[in-house]
């Protein structure tokens, strides 16, 4: 018997699926608190430990790397198709909640770098399982429900600089709580969450798998899209603070908190992007609402450093514009590697995507600020440019291409 209208609208809009999406939001803005939480105490620990230029670059970038390796690892083993993404989350945030509290007794950089780099490791089980598993629970409407989760992650790595800015918090006060946000997010994931009902098919461990994950042409412009905006995402966030301290500066204001309060609400907008992004991606188009964030975030990057020691607040709305932009169009390319990936193994391409991804980040959160001691802000940022440039021209090339057809219902 065929199915009315009806029933076929239930059957795309199943009972749970709004709370499983809550869920998991606050799951995503818990449990992704540690990744910036060094990087928002950098000032303190420059005094505490004597943190150089260099030292401090690498407390951020060993986040990166860890992340790399860990997402490596997952996709190699598989672990995201074979393991229930529930079960890899609690034990990725158990992992990063541990590895950030101690950054407490490290006593200094040398410790503390390899304590980064352990808890991007664990990272890596929580942001690509969360994104599988919330893919079970949508078939129409997917981009908007990973918009949402992004926007989590945005959130969550926006909220030790949120943290810092109270004024009067002691750096050890911001690690303690972001670790616990971390591990109550994990939690909330076992307990609160099951898997929807659009699973993918089952999995049996391959590790071939992540080799073929590229040569998928789809998954491969998808993923190429995706190395362009990550080449200017990170470095952005990575220095913001750091770009707007010394504006207030040279434009007479007194830093204070301002800064830290500035760079949470510029990383913040993203979550309001991300879900602007998705419901664009649903609706318009991934290729098109991808490209035209690049396009905005680009031209931002060029823009903001020229603007640089002009009035503050010019400054700070093209960083709110470019804040929301840059990161808009992330959760869009995830989406499409759902749709386009083997339909098995579709944890371990996520996986592997964000981790090339993320491998690209760090190569520009470590040059910024050697351009900036050579050309100064005027210019470092406009490096970034490039890459969502490369990024545009990957996405109109699959809008072109017969995969397009089986992104976002036919829109491409």
């Amino acid at each position: 018997m065929t199915a009315s209208p009806g029933d076929r609208g239930l059957a795309e809009r199943p009972p749970g699926r709004r709370r499983a999406l809550t869920v998991l939001a606050v799951t995503l803005v818990l449990s992704m608190s540690p990744w910036f939480s060094a990087s928002a105490i950098i000032p303190q620990l420059r005094v505490l430990w004597d943190v150089s230029d260099t030292a401090a670059a690498w407390l951020t970038i060993a986040v990166q790397i860890g992340f790399v390796s860990g997402a490596l690892v997952s996709a190699v083993l598989n672990l995201s198709d074979v393991v229930s993404p529930r079960h890899v989350i609690l034990g990725g945030s158990v992992g990063a909640a541990t590895a950030n509290a101690l950054l407490v007794v490290a006593g200094g950089a040398t410790v503390g770098i390899p304590l980064r780099f352990a808890t991007g490791f664990f990272l890596a089980g929580v942001y690509p399982p969360a994104f599988k598993l919330i893919s079970t629970w949508f078939r129409k409407g997917r981009g908007t429900a990973l918009g949402i989760l992004g926007g989590g992650i945005i959130a969550g790595n926006a909220m030790p600089h949120l943290l810092n800015g109270l004024g009067g918090l002691d750096w050890r006060v911001v690690i303690y709580v972001t670790s616990a946000l971390t591990l109550a997010g994990g939690l909330i994931a076992e307990l609160a969450v099951k898997e929807g009902p659009y699973p993918f098919p089952k999995a049996i461990f391959d590790p071939r798998q992540a080799g073929r994950v590229f040569a998928n042409r789809g998954v491969r412009l998808a993923s190429f899209g995706y190395f362009g905006h990550m080449w200017e995402l990170f470095a952005m966030y990575a220095w913001f603070l750091v770009f707007f301290s010394e504006q207030l500066i040279s434009d007479g204001v007194r830093v204070g908190s301002a800064a830290a309060y500035a760079t949470f609400a510029v990383i913040a907008i993203g979550s309001l992007g991300c879900w602007v992004g998705g419901i664009l991606g649903d609706r318009w188009g991934r290729t098109k609402t991808t490209a035209t964030m690049m396009a905005v975030s680009g031209t931002c990057s060029l823009l903001i450093g020229l603007l640089f020691g002009s009035a503050t607040w010019l400054v700070l709305l093209v960083a709110l514009i470019w804040g929301f932009a840059v990161v808009g169009d992330s959760p869009q390319f995830s989406t499409m590697v759902t749709e386009l990936a083997d339909q098995a193994y579709v944890g371990t391409a996520l996986t592997l995507q964000l981790a090339a991804g993320f491998t690209v980040t760090v190569a520009t959160i470590w040059l910024i600020p050697f351009l900036e001691d050579a050309l100064g802000w005027r210019w470092a940022f406009a490096f970034l440019a490039p890459g969502p440039l490369l990024g545009v021209v990957a996405m109109l090339r699959l809008k072109s291409l017969p995969e397009a057809s089986r992104i976002a219902g036919g829109l491409g």
